[in-house]
């Protein structure tokens, strides 16, 4: 394996900040994977596992461990139980990924096109979008155990998913490498048109094909800068900065009560049995960060009220501090604490 020392960890993210790591290396293979293992249990150091770099904030101190990157590649199909089976390597390219199962004309992950990050990253947080996440299509991952150091073939329901969640982030975070993912698709299968916003982009139009659900969700994702465009300043960022909140019915009814009293109404969906989700997005901006609002070197997107931005030259403590603002604002005017969906990388746990 090739360690390099002192490596910034900036051009390794979507974000464009974070100091260096101790130690950098990319795994290509299991063994890879397993002679880093072996030199941070020598070392004794912190291991980071990176992927895409699309779902992280790295510490402006950087990382004072080994960073790896996952680069382990290629795409295994097959066919079982009228399921096309594809098993992606986790450091293939997520939209890469996406667009061949299409070209395949195999439905059930069209509406997650245009994602940035790696095969191996969307497990963890179960990654969603317009209608569908991953957890809808996932029938195993694997994953290098590290208490003892064997491949392990991880179901669903094993994986613990919910909204944004898994064991890989949550019960058993640093616990798991993911290796390689297996999904379930279905060929020939019906395009997803569940979203508000595809249901809009169609109406009155003829049937939808995969490929045009693909190219509609990337169209609407360019257009609140949520698609990674060189040059693009608003493309600088994690994407959506905060998870929208699930609240109960008694709490929606307060915080409609305060939307009343603004002249506005809470836009919000069904999230089972007495709960209700409410858009982050309206949060910020009726807490008073609207889109382009700037502070410093960061602030929001011009087209996405929920994308924090690096305008240039920012440090990860501004993009902390500004969150953190939000944060406290939507807490202080409606009583709802915000979620951040970005992993924070060499900040004191």
């Amino acid at each position: 394996m090739n360690f390099k020392e002192n490596v910034s960890l900036a051009p390794y993210t979507t974000f464009g900040v974070g100091g260096p790591a101790r130690y950098f290396t990319e795994a290509a293979t299991e063994r890879d994977i397993r002679d880093v293992i072996d030199f941070v249990q020598t070392k004794r150091l912190p291991l980071f596992v990176l992927g895409g770099g699309s779902n992280l904030i790295v510490s402006d101190a950087g990382f004072p461990g080994v960073v790896m990157r996952i680069a382990v590649r290629g795409i295994d199909e097959s066919a079982a139980q009228g399921k096309r089976l594809f098993q992606a390597g986790a450091g293939e390219d997520w939209d890469t990924f996406v667009a061949h199962t299409i070209s395949e004309n195999c439905a059930g992950l069209e509406c997650l096109s245009g994602i940035p990050g790696t095969v191996g990253a969307t497990p963890v947080q179960n990654v969603g979008a317009y209608g569908q996440e991953v957890a809808d299509t996932i029938t195993a991952v694997y994953a290098l155990d590290l208490t003892n150091g064997l491949i392990r073939e991880l179901t669903p329901e094993q994986c613990g998913f919910a909204y944004r969640t898994s064991i890989f982030n949550t019960l058993e975070r640093n616990r798991f490498i993911i290796v390689s993912v297996r999904f379930a698709l279905d060929l020939n299968g019906t395009p997803g048109i569940k979203y508000r916003d595809l249901q809009n982009h169609f109406a009155g139009r003829p049937s939808a094909t995969l490929a045009d659900v693909r190219n509609a969700v990337r169209e609407i994702r360019h257009s609140k800068a949520m698609l990674i465009v060189e040059g693009d300043e608003d493309c600088r960022s994690a994407g959506s900065f905060f998870k929208n909140p699930v609240v109960t019915a008694a709490k929606f009814s307060d915080l409609e009560a305060i939307a009343i009293s603004r002249d506005v109404k809470v836009p919000s969906f069904s999230a089972g049995e007495g709960h209700v989700k409410v858009p982050a997005a309206w949060l910020v901006e009726q807490a008073g960060f609207h889109k382009g609002f700037t502070k410093g070197p960061v602030g929001i997107s011009r087209r996405h009220s929920l994308a924090i931005v690096n305008r240039g030259g920012a440090k990860a403590a501004d993009i902390l501090a500004l969150k953190a603002d939000i944060q406290r604002a939507v807490a202080d005017q409606f009583g709802i604490e915000l979620t951040a969906e970005p992993v924070l990388v060499g900040f004191d746990e």
